[in-house]
């Protein structure tokens, strides 16, 4: 395989996953904006705190269209481990999220319906770029087996053919 071949097939993957996590990423900004309006015409709660519980109902939607959808093809060994840097990473993501609405509402006092939900949104953007990153690096990690075989394929590819016969040892 051609290092060019290598780089377009490396692109298509980074392209599918980007796709798949945009997919649910998009179904998890419905629920949580669903559900933070909703928080907000039937509860007195404050603004960050019907964010906050609205993104922990998005995570936990998240996390499952991440782990069967998405990133199902990845190490599944440590169910234990991935969910707890899941929740350690959707937790630092849930702080940059909240913590725009936070400085929007709070700092310059920006708390109309619309204003709320264009801050919760684009605290929402933020955070998906560090979520991407983070659940790719660290979270779901792609398979060691996978990229052994797949470099030991293009090596095998790219080997010139030599023959198997043994040759026989010389003695001085």
């Amino acid at each position: 395989m051609s290092e060019r071949s290598a780089l377009r097939v490396r692109l298509d993957r980074l392209t599918r996953e980007f796709a798949k996590f945009g997919a649910v990423g998009g179904v998890g900004l419905l629920v949580d904006l669903g559900v933070f309006n909703l928080v907000r015409q039937v509860t007195e709660l404050p603004v960050v705190r019907a964010s906050v519980i609205a993104t922990v109902v998005a995570i936990g939607f998240n996390y499952l269209g991440f782990r069967y959808f998405t990133y199902r093809d990845r190490d599944k060994s440590s169910r234990t481990k991935e969910l707890t840097l899941f929740l350690l990473f959707s937790m630092a993501g849930l702080v940059i999220q909240n913590g725009i609405l936070y400085a929007a509402t709070y700092g310059f006092g920006w708390d109309t319906p619309l204003q709320s939900n264009f801050f919760k949104f684009f605290g929402i953007g933020v955070a998906t770029l560090f979520r991407f990153w983070s659940y790719r690096t660290w979270v779901f990690r792609t398979l060691p087996a996978r990229e052994a075989v797949q470099t030991a394929e293009s090596f095998l590819e790219q080997a010139p053919r030599q023959s198997t016969r043994k040759q026989p040892d010389r003695v001085l």
